[in-house]
């Protein structure tokens, strides 16, 4: 698949905390995407793959994003381009909305090692295992297998009190009384109150969710990164009141949040969420 021009950093993208189950094997890239096993390498400019079709590379790595009018609409200061620049081809992935879901309800408070050990453990317990270039991989878990199975088998992946969430919440979306594709039509405000209706979400996970699964672009999700790159760099810009309140190293309270998230979707516009993951990179690698 030839990239003609079309600006993608494979690595950068991978590696940026949006996503949790794919490994680095040589040259290549192994992911599981649904019941897809594939493995994918950048080589000059063209993308290689393996078991998977240019459709679904196109569609899942967002390469019909246009990140130079992206870049155009939140390139708004110094940092911002500075982080456009030193990681630029960084593209926000369009995930499974169910399997970004549990990964997100599984990410309170957890780095991306630990994220990744929780998710890896409950896709070998309940997924199904496929070998491919002699390797292990498991499919994640359909939702009537996570409804099915015991909070206390839940809490031996690794998750401790969020298994009763992704007990509880697979259950609600197992039984049909919540649907996530129908929040694609929904208005982003609206989509991210019916998230919260589900157990273990709360405003980080819900702008996770709609970010990176269901096309909302203009989530702004907050956490310590992109406090510390909004106090760091845009303290100016904030209210003195809350720049005083969120430099204390408690968690954010959910006004905080809101104001945070409110500044970001405002000031950096529809494309906000690449925004925050160009500047949620660049404030982990290079503070």
């Amino acid at each position: 698949m030839r990239l003609g021009g079309v600006p993608f950093n494979l690595d950068v993208t991978l590696c940026c905390g949006q996503v949790f189950r794919w490994d680095k094997v040589g040259d290549w890239w192994y992911g599981v995407v649904g019941d897809c096993v594939f493995k994918i390498r950048r080589f000059d400019d063209e993308l290689e793959f393996v078991k998977s079709d240019a459709e679904l590379v196109r569609h899942y790595f967002g390469l019909d994003d246009d990140l130079h009018r992206i870049s155009s609409i939140i390139g708004r200061d110094a940092q911002i381009k500075k982080a456009l620049q030193r990681f630029w081809g960084l593209r926000i992935i369009r995930q499974d909305p169910w399997e970004c879901l549990i990964s997100y309800i599984c990410a309170t408070y957890k780095n991306i090692p630990a994220i990744k050990y929780m998710l890896d453990n409950l896709s070998r317990k309940f997924g199904q295992k496929v070998v491919f270039d002699g390797l292990e991989f498991f499919t994640f878990p359909e939702p009537a297998k996570l409804a099915r199975a015991s909070v206390s088998s839940l809490a031996e992946c690794g998750l401790g009190y969020r298994a009763k969430y992704v007990f509880e919440t697979s259950k609600r979306i197992f039984e049909g009384s919540f649907e996530l594709e129908p929040l694609r039509q929904l208005p982003y405000e609206q989509a991210k109150k019916e998230l919260y209706t589900l157990p273990g979400v709360g405003f980080k996970v819900a702008d996770c969710v709609l970010l990176f699964s269901l096309g909302k672009l203009e989530a702004f999700p907050v956490d310590v990164w992109v406090k510390r790159v909004l106090l760091n760099h845009y303290a100016g810009k904030l209210p003195k009141e809350l720049v005083k309140k969120i430099s204390k190293p408690e968690g954010l309270s959910n006004v905080e949040y809101r104001l945070l998230n409110e500044f970001g979707r405002n000031y950096f516009g529809e494309y906000a969420g690449y925004a925050q993951e160009y500047l949620y990179h660049s404030e982990r690698v290079h503070g």
